[in-house]
This record gives C-alpha cells, structure tokens and sequence, in this order.
C-alpha cells in the first residue's frame, strides 16, 4: 500500500514540509530524496504535490481546541479559529504563497487540537507500556474493581459555557463525553471547582441546532476533578434533575442513540470489566483454598456452606467422616470461632493442625490451633509427636473475613440501553438463592499447607506413650443431628477433554499380587472410566491396575477389551468407587481408547451424558460473586511470551497481602503496575516454570514451592532491597536454613507457599455479553482482549506461611520475634488499612 511506504518516510515528509513553498524546492527535494528507489521518489513528490494544492475547506474548530476560537476572514471566506491556529495559518499562507492542503493541516494539527492530544496521550500511554514491559512491571489488576452503568456514554466534544456560582462569568469550556444524568467536560484549570459543588451547563454547541427549551441551562453536581493537560482539568459531573424537562430528556436520550455509531461510546467501563473478569475466571477455578461460608442463627456461628472446585474439592472431602458428614462444624466450633474473631488485623488468620484417629468403625477429629498450643506447651511436643505420625495429619492455614448476602450481585458493567438481554441477565438472586445466602457473615479459607520437612520435624519429638489420653481434650465428639453443609461445585466452563457418558457394564479388575474382583462400571469417557465394586478395594491414588470389559468384548472384534491398563485416579473413603484413566505405553495408542471413541460416534443419540445440572440454580455465582468481592490473597498470571513464560498480571482484592505492600513501596505513585521481578529468584519463570509446564496439562495437580523473599527497608530502589529464592515442595526446608537466618537478622523475612496451575482455555461464556458489546463499537478491541486472555499459560496463587515456617525451623525464638515485631512496625507506618 502506498500509504504503508509513505508511513516510513513521516521524517523526511516533515522535513520536505518546511521548504515547500520555496522556489528552490526541486532542488532541494533532488538533494534530499538521492538514496531513494525511483517508485519512492515519484510517491514522495506525488505527496508534495498533493500538499501543495489550493484548497477551499473551510476551518472549524469550535469545540475541537483548548483555545478560545473567533471568527476569522480570508479571501472572502470565514473561519472559525483560536489565537494558535490563526498563527500557524498565517505563518504557513505566507510561506506557501495561499491557502493549500498543507497549510490546512499544519491548522488542524496544532498542540492545543483535543485529537492531537488524544493522539499524543496514546503515544504516552504506548511508551509507558513498552518501558514497563522493558523494566519488568506487570499490570495490577483489582478484583471486582468494575462497577454498574445505568447508562451508555458517548464520547461527544461541544462547546459548552459553565456558571461556576450566580452573578460570575460563564467560563467556555467542552464536553468529553454525555450521558442522560451525567457528563465530563474540560475545564480550564484556573477555574476551581470541587467535588459536591453545583454548577450550570448551557449546551451552546447543540443550541446552535436544535431548540432544547433550558434558557437557564442544566444544573450538575461536581463528582471528581481529574488532571488532564497544563490547560484543562476533567471534571466528571452528574445531574441533579431539577429542571423535570421531559422533553430534553427524551432528545438527549434519542441523539445518543442515534448518534452513538458516529460519535463512539465510551466503552472504558466495560474494557475495565472485561480484564478484570476475564482474570478473575481464570483464578477461582485454580484456587488450592476451600471456600467455607460461615452463617449466624440465633447468635451461634456454623460452617453452612462449601464452594468447590478440582483444586481444593480435597479440603472439603477430608473433614467428611464415615457417615459423610463434614467434621468443619466440630473443628470450627462456636468458641473457637468467637477466639478467630478476636484476633487484630481485617483478615484473622491463624494455623490449624488435624488428624484423624478411627476406633470401632468411626472417624474422629482431633485439631488444635497454634495459639491454643501455645497456651498449653506442657501438650505442645505430644500433640504434634503423636498427630504427625499419623497419615491423616494436616495443617491448614486459616483466614476469617466478614463477608455480605449483597455482594451475591455483581451485575454486568453494561447499560440498560445497550439491549433487550442486559435487563434480564441482571437480575438479583432468586429467592431460593437468598434462603441460602442471608445469614452469611464470615468467608473462611482453609488452605493445606503442611510441608513435608516440617512434619519430619514433628515426627522425630519424643513423647510419652502414658500421656496421649491427655490428647482427648482435642478431640472432638460427633452430633446426633449435625446441621447440613451445602457443597456448592464452582460452576465454569467444562474443560473435560472428553464428555463423560452414564453406562452400566461389567468389568473385572486384576490388581498384582492381591486377585481378581468383579465390578461395574459407572460412566466412561474416551480417556477413563469410574467403576463401583461389591467390596473394599485394595487401592490407593497412582496404582496401576489391569481389567477386561467382558461385556463389551463381545460387541467387538477389532478392539482387544481385556488386560486393558488403568491409572487410578480417585478412590472415595469406602474405597468401593474407583476413578480410572487409561495409561498408555510411550506414544502407542490405547485399544480402549478406539473402541469408546467407534461406541460414542454410533450411539450419541442413545448414550446419556453425565451433565451435572446445579442443585441449586444460581447459588454458586452467588457465592462466587461473594468470594470475589473479599479476596485476600496473591494471585498471579503467567503470559506465554515466545518461546517462554512470564509474569503477565498480578491481581488484588479487598485484602492485599504483605507481599502487594511490599510491591507497591517501590511503584513510583503507579497503581495499575508493580515491579513482578523481586517476587521470584532471576530465570525461575522464564526457564525452570516453562520447561515444567510444557509437561503438565490442566488437569495435572498444581505444582507447589516455598518462597522466601528476604527485604530490607533501609535500601531505596527494589534491587537492592529485595532478594528471593525458590525451593520445591518435597525439598528439605535445610537447604535454606543460613539464607532465612541471615534474612532474620539483617532484613525482614516473608514465605509465602506457591501453586502453579496449568490453564485450559478461557471461559468465554462469562465474558460474552461484555465482549460482545465491545465488539459492536470497537471490535479491534475486543479482539485484543481475546488474545490477551489466550495468552495466559499458568495462574498461581501464593500463601503467607512465614509464621508457619519460620517457627519450625529450629530458629531461636527471640531472634524470629524480633523480626516478627519489626515487620508489623514497618507494614502499619507505610501501609493503613
């Protein structure tokens, strides 16, 4: 395209600019244009050529200049034009010899044209992008920071004239962008005005055309004042409806709408939501937390309700004894919870240890929380000598937060008026879903963070055998009537790489070294199976297994169905229902594999799919909503960058954790970006993170680190202060023993637990009515967004743990105090919450 190759020559176009005009411009041209191909050349004098031409538009630029614009008359012909344009006007007639094309566009090209500066501020906003990207800052993103409108905006420039206060100068001033109830306009900077104040507004740029009926102009109320450039401050403002002018109403209502493809609506809100959204879908199905929604009856807190997904479902399977009834109503009792509460800080947080003991067919809960441990250290070691030993050992950390029946709504960030749907899809709970929701008031997460060397730790403390009776006083007993918990699954797009299809069939099962047992199967899938046996199975997660599907063998002679090699994936409590996924040998197909996939072709019309529909329809966006509105955690995105990952978004809640505090120290004022390279030690992301994803698939168990980031607060710049390393879960703790200890005493210490989750694709369906407005106005947009969220490979998630840690490593206790202290100095005199 011409335009293209005109494009990399805008340098040379400029230049050439300043001398056209000039009798020796052919010349000069010949000179300046010597390196170039002939057919360049010929497109730049055609460009000159094309610069040079008379021309007789008419120049109007009410409405499009900071300046003040007057009439302005040449060759008989009337312009309108500020002090600045009439300048360069003049200056570029008297160089060209009239009034050309290229006189005309330095007019239109002025520093003080709105588009020129729109322009510029774009250029800004690139290069700031690009630097960040260059030193390693990575977008914030704030969840459930999108808000509601109850109406589009259009971005709409008039001239407008304001009356700050009665019997003072009207001011001359623009719109930005108009709404029915609401507007922000450009305000000179040296006219003052504050949020809450009232103003008038005469629509002069409009009154020109139409007859609105408001003589006495429309009344606003100052919302925000918002720096823009060195001339105009953007006011936002809305209106207070006291001139009841129906008529108006309707003809603003009507020129919006009919001139909003002309104009474009502003569609900032909604870009904001779909960011944010589209983040956020990605992290609530990888969070390794159990969500536990804590109500009040008759002043008495209980556990109500579990929100669950793939990643922490095992949380809540755990504390289900063998009548599946949940031990978190036991665990989590009305004392103890009244002790969480008591605690400082917005979020309570605290460790808890577990363990099972099971004595004539029942399961029974023992657990002790650390701060109660410390209040009876003649029980410390034997706690946790005797309860480490055991394989049902846990320890959790525990964070409490008030939580609210009305963040259950979160509605789309879209008008009304963008469609008929956009009234219907926000509709509030149902009332079944408000039965279950009301009497919330806390949001408990329960993560698993016990770690493999600080149980060893545990395990080697002596106790006396006589004394573990003392131990009933953690136990705790069962109720008759337990009341029910409502398991609520996380509903989001179903990332199954194969359906799954209800059929009953038999099947038997050969387990080495312990015979042959007859079952039935469940459900199938292309890539596994669930079966159910008659008996207990001698079975546990990661054995591998050999069975013949008898049955079917008989309906088939091109796929061999016996001695068919099977994972187990799952196997419940009575071990009676086992998982299966087939397991292959190298890249050899599994004959299975072919028979299911030849079944489901030839009978979709018979096959009955296990499509879980919701017990209660509604609640588990409810609850989803009320977990986003009180996030406390550190989640974190990896972006596919070539042949690499890396940290393409950190999100925040309402909650920030001390690592966003530390973050944020060193982020220069900026609060959409922070400095992600201090979290991680230098190529752990880039090299050790890729190459162990390329590995793992979505469905794979997330991988788990400990970090320990060391900072000392005296340095000025986020190299020098901050430093982090980086161990796996299974690796001994030791090997970081003298790096801790020296961070204990020269700097402060922070160990968060990592999970790395591996992605499947985004869950568009969330996002499609945001995206699909986008996409009518500005569909380059909307297609960015897309790819953007295409782009994240992995979502981690990181647990402070320090107290955890730090306290079982062998350290002496005034030296980790100390820090302790000093780090809760340093949080509350730069941090308020």
């Amino acid at each position: 395209m011409p335009e293209d190759r005109l494009q990399k020559y805008q340098s040379l176009i400029e230049d050439l600019k300043l001398d056209l005009g000039d009798p020796a411009f052919d010349r000069i041209f010949k000179q300046r244009t010597a390196d170039l191909s002939k057919p360049d050349q010929f497109l730049l004098k055609m460009e000159m050529s094309r610069l040079s031409q008379p021309v007789a538009r008419f120049i109007d630029l009410r409405g499009q200049v900071a300046g003040q614009v007057k009439p302005y008359e040449y060759e008989g012909k009337q312009h309108f034009m500020d002090d600045l344009a009439i300048e360069v006007f003049e200056r570029e007639v008297a160089k060209h010899g009239g009034y050309t094309l290229a006189v005309y566009e330095s007019v239109m090209s002025t520093d003080n044209n709105y588009k020129v500066m729109q322009r510029q501020a774009k250029a800004r906003e690139e290069e700031v992008e690009k630097d960040a990207v260059n030193h390693n800052y990575t977008k914030l993103v704030r969840f459930a920071s999108y808000e509601s409108r109850s109406e589009e905006r259009m971005n709409y420039s008039i001239k407008i004239t304001v009356e700050l206060a009665k019997n003072r100068p009207k001011v001359s001033a623009t719109t930005s962008d108009i709404s029915l109830s609401g507007a922000k306009i450009k305000l000179p900077t040296n006219q003052q005005v504050d949020p809450g104040q009232i103003i008038s507004i005469r629509l002069v740029g409009l009154e020109q055309d139409f007859e609105l009926g408001l003589k006495e102009g429309i009344q606003y109320e100052v919302v925000a004042v918002e720096p823009g450039t060195i001339e105009y401050n953007q006011v936002r403002l809305k209106r207070t409806f006291i001139e009841k002018n129906q008529g108006f109403d309707d003809f603003l209502n009507s020129f919006i709408h009919g001139n909003k493809r002309r104009y474009k609506i502003n569609l900032d809100n909604t870009l904001d939501a779909v960011v944010c959204k589209g983040y956020e879908q990605y992290y609530f199905p990888r969070v390794c937390s159990l969500f536990v929604f804590i109500s009040e009856k008759q002043k008495q807190l209980y556990p109500s309700m579990v929100l669950t997904n793939e990643n922490n479902a095992h949380i809540n399977y755990y504390f289900e004894d063998e009548r599946k009834q949940s031990g978190l109503y036991s665990v989590f009792n009305q004392k103890r919870m009244q002790r969480l509460l008591a605690l400082s800080g917005a979020v309570k947080e605290a460790v808890c240890h577990v363990f099972t003991h099971s004595s004539q067919g029942k399961m029974y809960f023992y657990s002790a929380f650390d701060f109660e441990l410390e209040e009876m250290q003649q029980l410390n070691d034997l706690f946790f000598a005797f309860g480490s030993q055991k394989d049902s050992w846990r320890t959790f950390k525990v964070q409490l937060m008030p939580s609210h029946h009305e963040d259950a709504f979160i509605p789309l960030s879209l008008p009304a008026s963008a469609g008929k749907n956009v009234e219907k899809l926000n509709k509030r709970p149902t009332p079944r879903v408000q039965g279950f929701i009301q009497d919330v008031k806390y949001l408990m997460l329960l993560t698993d963070i016990g770690n493999p060397s600080i149980t060893e730790r545990f395990q080697r403390l002596s106790y006396e055998q006589s004394l573990v009776n003392q131990l009933k006083k953690f136990g705790h007993g069962k109720s008759a009537t337990p009341p029910p918990l409502e398991v609520v699954a996380l509903e989001y797009v179903n990332l199954r790489a194969h359906r799954r299809y209800l059929y009953k069939t038999n099947v038997v099962v050969h387990i080495d070294g312990q015979g042959t047992f007859n079952c039935v199967t469940r459900d199938f899938s292309v890539m596994g199976l669930q079966i159910e046996c008659g008996q207990e199975m001698p079975l546990s997660k990661g054995d591998s297994i050999h069975l013949d599907l008898v049955d079917l063998q008989r309906l088939t002679k091109q796929h061999n169905l016996t001695n068919l090699r099977y994972e187990v994936m799952m196997v419940n409590k009575t071990k009676t229902i086992i998982n299966l996924k087939v397991q292959k040998i190298g890249q050899l197909d599994h004959s299975a594999m072919g028979f299911f996939k030849a079944l489901i072709e030839s009978n979709k019309d018979k096959l009955v799919a296990c499509d879980e529909a919701p017990k209660v329809p509604g609640l588990s966006l409810a609850l989803r909503n009320m977990v986003t509105k009180s996030v406390c955690q550190f989640p974190l995105y990896l972006h596919k960058e070539t042949s690499h990952n890396a940290v393409g978004a950190i999100g925040q809640g309402l909650y920030p954790t001390s690592l966003h505090h530390l973050l944020h120290s060193f982020s220069d004022n900026d609060d959409n970006t922070l400095d992600a390279k201090a979290v991680f030690p230098d190529r752990f992301v880039e090299e050790k993170l890729t190459e162990i994803l390329k590995t793992k698939s979505r469905q794979d168990k997330p991988l788990k680190y400990l970090v320990f980031i060391k900072f000392d607060p005296n340095q000025s710049s986020q190299h020098e202060a901050v430093g982090a390393q980086v161990i796996a879960h299974e690796e001994a703790i030791d090997s970081l023993y003298l790096y801790a200890k020296k961070a204990l005493r020269n700097d402060l210490l922070f160990v968060y637990q990592l999970y790395v989750s591996k992605t499947g694709r985004p869950d568009m369906d969330y996002l499609a009515n945001e995206l699909r407005y986008v996409s009518h106005y500005a569909i380059h947009k909307a297609k960015d967004l897309e790819e953007a969220l295409w782009s994240v490979t992995g979502v981690c998630d990181l647990i402070d743990v320090t107290e955890y840690v730090v306290r079982n490593m062998g350290f002496d206790a005034p030296l980790v105090t100390k820090m302790e202290e000093q780090k809760k100095r340093w949080l509350e005199a730069n941090f308020k919450h």
